[in-house]
């Protein structure tokens, strides 16, 4: 491999799907404030997409600039639905609140992944998978976040569908991978043409 590769994030979903995909990797998570990036890209009228994609590149470039020579990874997700934009829950009412307002309702994953290298942007990918979740009870709501614990804590949706979640969801539409963090095809061809990953 011509470059040593740097996952600018602290995900487990993202590392687990690198790693179980073979890609060698270091973990280098970046430091930002992602509220005054959200605060500014939704003020200036920005997509959930466009806000997604400058966070990941925000996240890449900081990192990159602490490995010289290394191809940076950095990858952010946003939930839309409708016009409310929402983050990783606080705390499990949080996520018991979230999962309320979902239930019932088609929600869009805006899911950007930005390789920076030296400091500099070198690849960038946006994926928009669509879901629905279905209309489940107060009594499934509670026995799941029971099950799931502290663990929705770490996604987006107070979901990991590649685990229980599957149970919540009527409908999926769009690339597993970015719904769980990351559009990896499109980023395992980058890496592979950029002599990162073997041809």
């Amino acid at each position: 491999m011509a470059n040593p590769l740097v996952l600018a994030s602290a995900s487990e979903s993202r590392a687990r799907l690198l790693r179980e995909a073979g890609v060698a990797f270091a973990v280098d998570p970046a430091d930002i404030d992602e509220g005054e990036i959200r605060r500014s890209q939704r003020s200036a009228g920005c997509s959930a997409a466009e806000c997604a994609a400058a966070l990941a590149a925000a996240k890449a470039s900081k990192v990159s600039a602490r490995h010289p020579g290394s191809l940076v990874i950095g990858a952010d997700q946003i939930l839309v639905l409708g016009s409310e934009w929402f983050d990783k829950p606080a705390d499990l009412a949080a996520a018991r609140a979230q999962l309320r307002a979902l239930r019932g309702h088609t929600h869009t994953l805006a899911t950007a992944v930005c390789v920076c290298g030296n400091g500099a942007p070198r690849w960038h990918a946006t994926a928009e998978p669509r879901l629905t979740m279905r209309d489940f009870s107060d009594r499934f709501l509670q026995a799941y976040i029971a099950a799931e614990g502290e663990q929705l804590l770490g996604c987006v949706g107070a979901y990991r569908i590649e685990g229980r979640g599957a149970q919540l969801f009527a409908a999926v539409e769009g690339d597993h991978f970015a719904i769980v963090g990351l559009p990896l095809i499109e980023l395992l061809g980058f890496l592979r043409a950029s002599g990162a990953l073997a041809e």
